[in-house]
């Protein structure tokens, strides 16, 4: 299954194959930083709202995109709070990878990361910290870097066959 994360509220998406979209179309809220979706009830968070499932999607999923402006080199806030929502996919220990800390992953999963940034007059510094930001991402994540690309305009994602 391809998860989507994006911070279009009404995206007019190309998508083949099963796929869940996660969008910006209702009130969500931020992560508190409890840390019970690691002692309470381990991989659910507590608050419930929409997002309640992102974290167990997130580890089912073959192939994760992102779709978002990009702002200061980064993904949006909605797009962000969301990935801080998704803290419950790992687990409160570590392990080395790469030479460096990272949590464990709760679910035996390994997939793809696509991240699709729009702007205009992005610059090479904006876009350098993005495709960075993703990196890192996918550190976390263990998951694969499949594309990092950069659009003027959503519509050109919306054009795109994902």
């Amino acid at each position: 299954m391809k998860l989507i994360l994006t911070d279009l509220q009404n995206p007019s998406l190309s998508v083949s194959g099963e796929h869940k979209i996660y969008k910006n179309d209702r009130e969500i809220h931020s992560c508190t930083g409890c840390f019970g979706c690691w002692t309470k009830t381990p991989g659910k968070c507590l608050i419930k709202d929409a997002t309640n499932q992102f974290a167990e999607d997130l580890g089912k999923c073959t192939e994760f995109i992102i779709i978002s402006r990009c702002l200061y080199g980064t993904v949006n806030p909605f797009v962000k709070k969301m990935q801080d929502r998704g803290l419950p996919h790992l687990l409160p220990f570590f392990l080395i990878r790469n030479k460096e800390m990272h949590h464990k992953i709760r679910y035996d999963n390994t997939f793809t990361l696509s991240a699709y940034f729009y702007g205009q007059d992005l610059s090479d510094n904006e876009k350098a910290t993005a495709r960075e930001v993703i990196m890192r991402n996918s550190l976390n994540l263990n998951a694969k870097i499949k594309e990092i690309q950069f659009f003027t305009d959503a519509k050109q994602i919306e054009e795109k066959s994902l």
